[in-house]
């Protein structure tokens, strides 16, 4: 027989909102941000009740108190606001006003606020190596530096470094990724190989390569680029090459071949026979979990705020959740990318373990119905809560087919979508350049600087600099394009014509634009007033952030007319009349 249960409180605490997964991964937030919580609370009699929130900073020890509030359907609300950096717990609290009774609590909940540059961010990808005047021998350092002006005055806030360390040589690739780097008489190497490919004599991940500079070389140019207002951040490429230190100091690290010699990795249908992947269940892999640790926190004091982490969907979660939580509880303020092109599924795991921000498949959008799509899903969806996703137009290993041999139009497009439908977008450098030739057999630039030194034009006649630092200077100057998730689609009777705007507070931006960059595109387009803050009827005053021409809108219809010589859209900031 059943045992009689003990008198306690007969309320019920449930389906507790936003939550992911039941609570078993932490909501993101950032600092200033409201906190909304909604959840289901009753009791199986008539007595009154009441309901709160504690919240309070993990580190904290007194519990501080929001009041909720019935909205309907036994649906109870509250928020609370935010304002440091770090983990939060948080749970509800319900109890009986009359007769008192013990209250009862729900399980304890997790939040993490992450800097406000984990939510907003206009990136530069930067190889160092290519930042000279020479196809012949790397840049340096010192020739990084002379970019920073430049990067910044297009109105780039981040500056994203692909991997500075020692290159290795066995099996090194040559240009297009050749089998073999090129060499002279003497078997010397006379092409970079690939930075993913990490280490040599002169060191490992702790280490830079010597082509660009020392140590105190790129503690200047780290030095530098904060007195520019520029944050950085680093490509961490958790691979080896077999002439890495760890290959002989720690083996035992690495997957083996049955004969016992070093495998070399593989990212099917991709080979990489220049580099060793790690083994993170190897019989010593507590020891490396650590060593990667402290490589991450060696260049957070050496100025990187932000790792991108380069296929982290080839190693397994625990890892990631152990690691970025590990590391966040000494130094919240470091922020890291997912770089993971791969299964939706494992993206949106990855961002759950822990990542502040995502990769996404925006390289791989084309129509109005796709994005429209893509993008609910990605901001307002439950994903909004852990995923935040950063749009690059093409990266070293994409170019997409739509890009190639195209002229300006088409990078103006692809940057104008980047830019204005994501609080975080980067571009590869060169993008500005509109280069535009593609390998013949992948989906990548052809004589990419990621096999062999290269030269940019940065003054090439051809370029779409000054309409880049239009963009840019609307994603600085407007809070509305700072946020993520306040994404809102409008309609328009041409399908070629993509509608959609953001607000924060007073400050609306309304954009349209034209996905089809061979032909002038028209048609009516249908506003939800309410979201842009305006009366049905309103007139309402627009100005284009990128021609800097104006007009006065009526109501919710109106007409458009886009030419993709002149732009590739309008980039509409609205003010009331």
């Amino acid at each position: 027989m059943a045992a009689i249960p003990e008198k306690k409180d007969n309320l019920v605490i449930e389906n507790i909102q936003p939550s992911i997964d039941a609570g078993r991964f932490a909501i993101k937030r950032e600092p200033g941000d409201t906190v909304q919580i909604t959840a289901d609370i009753f009791r199986h009699s008539h007595e009154k009740y009441d309901a709160a929130i504690y919240y309070k900073l993990r580190n904290e020890r007194r519990w501080r108190k929001a009041p909720m509030h019935f909205v309907d359907n036994d649906m109870w609300a509250g928020e609370f606001v935010v304002n440091s950096i770090g983990y939060y717990d948080y749970k509800i609290v319900a109890w009986t006003i009359d007769p008192e009774d013990t209250p009862t609590e729900s399980a304890l909940f997790e939040l993490r606020v992450d800097p406000v540059y984990a939510r907003a961010g206009t990136w530069y990808e930067m190889w160092p190596k290519s930042q000279g005047k020479s196809d012949t021998k790397s840049a340096t350092f010192k020739d990084c530096e002379a970019q920073l002006d430049y990067i910044r005055d297009l109105g780039f806030d981040t500056v994203y470094l692909v991997p500075i360390h020692p290159i290795g040589v066995t099996n090194r690739k040559g240009a297009n990724n050749a089998l073999h780097a090129k060499t002279d008489k003497k078997g010397k190497p006379l092409e970079p190989g690939c930075p993913y490919a990490v280490g040599n004599k002169f060191g490992g991940h702790f280490d830079v390569d010597p082509e660009l500079g020392t140590m105190k070389d790129f503690e200047h140019f780290a030095k530098t680029a904060r007195s520019k207002g520029l944050r950085l951040a680093l490509d961490i490429a958790l691979n080896c090459s077999p002439d890495h230190p760890y290959a002989k100091k720690h083996p035992e690290w690495f997957y083996h071949e049955p004969d016992g010699s070093i495998k070399f990795a593989e990212n099917p249908p991709k080979k990489y026979e220049d580099i060793y992947p790690f083994d993170y269940y190897n019989k010593n892999y507590k020891a490396l979990w650590k060593e990667i640790r402290d490589i991450i926190l060696f260049w957070a004091d050496k100025g990187i705020e932000i790792f991108r982490i380069d296929n982290p969907h080839t190693k397994p979660f625990p890892f990631w959740e152990w690691l970025i939580r590990e590391i966040k509880e000494q130094r919240p303020e470091l922020v890291f990318l997912a770089e993971a092109f791969t299964r939706p599924k494992m993206m949106h795991r990855l961002a759950k373990s822990g990542f502040d921000m995502s990769y996404t498949y925006f390289a791989w959008r084309e129509q109005r119905w796709e994005f429209e799509q893509y993008f609910k899903e990605l901001t307002q969806s439950n994903a909004k809560e852990y995923m935040r996703g950063i749009l690059f137009p093409t990266t070293p290993d994409i170019f997409p087919k739509y890009l190639a041999n195209q002229g300006p139009a088409q990078f103006k497009q692809r940057y104008f979508l980047a830019g204005t439908l994501s609080s975080l977008t980067g571009l590869y450098n060169g993008y500005e350049l509109c280069e535009n030739i593609p390998s013949p057999v992948k989906e990548e630039l052809w004589d990419s600087e990621k096999y062999q030194y290269k030269v940019h034009n940065w003054n090439a006649p051809v370029n779409i600099k000054d309409f880049v630092r239009r963009v840019n200077e609307a994603r600085q100057n407007h809070p509305a394009l700072q946020e993520y998730d306040n994404l809102d689609f409008h309609s328009a009777d041409n399908s070629n014509l993509m509608v959609y705007s953001k607000k924060k507070d007073n400050d609306v931006i309304l954009c349209v634009a034209n996905m089809d960059m061979h032909n002038a595109q028209e048609g009516t387009i249908s506003l939800d007033m309410s979201k842009l803050g305006l009366a049905e009827d309103a007139f309402f005053f627009i100005k284009d952030l990128i021609t800097g021409e104006s007009y006065v809108w009526h109501g919710a219809h109106n007409f458009v007319r886009l030419d993709p010589n002149k732009a590739p859209g309008h980039l509409l900031v609205v003010k009331k009349l």
